[in-house]
Order: structure tokens, then C-alpha cells, then sequence
């Protein structure tokens, strides 16, 4: 089912020019234990990427892991903290897969976003975003500064895309609105670009 799967969705990113593929762990079969089969599903995982690597690898493309929450969100979602997506990487050994962390997921396991951010960064292929605790806009209330936030990221030398994965309070050029102000923050106009460049 994973090959099968990645073949489709190599077509479908080939297709529409997108280079990275989000590389899904699997979840522990209802019924079971976790700790009992933990290293059975770690094992198909990582050949499962070293496969999808080498594929991946063919397109031009890079394949990316996401630590998703098992407190909230998936309960049976295999892949849980940056720490064990670190280690599976390293294991597999593969330049073209990477880390995709999503800032919700990694609050609600681990917090420490900064040290987290740092620690990763160099194995970071693309960032999520959603407030925490009610997954909505990163101006909503919550546990959450993404100013500075942002500006780590900056620091860092962060280039990539930041995708908004949450649940808008209203439509959505209501809840990108926060994206308008952080431009203006920045001295920024509407698209990123410098308002002294034009």
C-alpha cells in the first residue's frame, strides 16, 4: 500500500511541480500496544523511506516526515516528537528526506519550540504553523509568540515555505489577515516584497 501510494503521489507532485512529499509513518493497529510493536513499525518505516528515498531521489524530489501528537490529534499516529523523527532520519541515512515540523504537534508533545527549532533546524524541510491550543490563526489567542517565532526563524536563515495548516476563525482572507500585519511589521508590503525595492 506505502509504494503504492508514493507512486500516485509522485505523479500527482510531478504534475503540479511540487518537490516535496509528506511521508506518512502509519499508525499502531487498533488493539495493540504500543510498546509492543514499536519496533516492528520502526523497522517497515525506515525501509519504507529508504525506499520512497531512492524514488524520490530519481524525481528530484524530497520526501518529508512529520511528528504528528498522539495526546490530541492521532492518539495511534506512529511518529509523535521531533526526537524519534531525528533518530529515523538518521538511521535512514538519506539527504533528500527531512523534517517537517509542524509547530502545533511539537507544542503539544514537547514545547521548548526554540531549543527544538535550533537543535533541527538543520534536518528542517518545511515549517507548519496553528496556535495552540485551538489549532486556528497564529494571532488568536494561545500558548504561542510567533513574532518571535518568526524572527527565529529568521535568524536561523529559514528560507522555506511556512504552510498554515489551521482551522480559520472566518474565511480565509480573514484568517491570513495576520499575515498583512506581520508584513507591515516588518516593513514589508502585501507579498513579501520590501516596500523600498519597488
Amino acid at each position: 500500500a506505502f509504494r503504492q501510494g508514493l507512486a500516485a503521489a509522485v505523479q500527482y507532485g510531478r504534475a503540479v511541480g511540487c518537490p516535496r512529499l509528506h511521508l506518512m509513518a502509519g499508525r499502531v493497529p487498533p488493539g495493540t500496544d504500543r510498546a509492543t510493536v514499536a519496533g516492528e513499525m520502526e523497522t517497515t518505516f525506515i525501509e519504507n523511506l529508504r525506499y520512497a528515498a531512492d524514488l524520490l531521489a530519481q524525481e528530484d524530489m524530497i520526501g518529508l516526515v512529520e511528528p504528528i501528537n498522539n495526546r490530541i490529534t492521532d492518539p495511534s499516529y506512529y511518529l509523535n516528537t521531533p526526537h524519534q523523527a531525528a533518530a529515523i532520519l538518521e538511521k535512514v541515512g538519506r539527504p533528500n528526506l527531512k523534517l517537517q515540523l509542524d509547530l502545533f504537534h511539537c507544542q503539544i508533545m514537547d514545547g521548548n519550540l526554540s531549543r527544538n527549532l535550533e537543535t533541527y533546524f538543520p534536518l528542517i524541510g518545511h515549517i507548519q504553523i496553528a496556535q495552540v491550543p485551538g489549532r486556528h490563526e497564529p494571532d488568536s489567542p494561545g500558548e504561542l509568540n510567533f513574532p518571535y517565532i518568526f524572527e527565529l526563524l529568521e535568524s536561523l536563515g529559514y528560507t522555506g515555505y511556512v504552510g498554515c495548516e489551521y482551522a480559520p476563525k472566518g474565511d480565509t482572507l480573514e484568517g491570513l489577515g495576520w499575515l498583512r500585519s506581520y508584513w507591515e511589521s516588518r516593513g514589508l508590503q502585501h507579498g513579501g516584497t520590501s516596500k523600498a525595492a519597488n
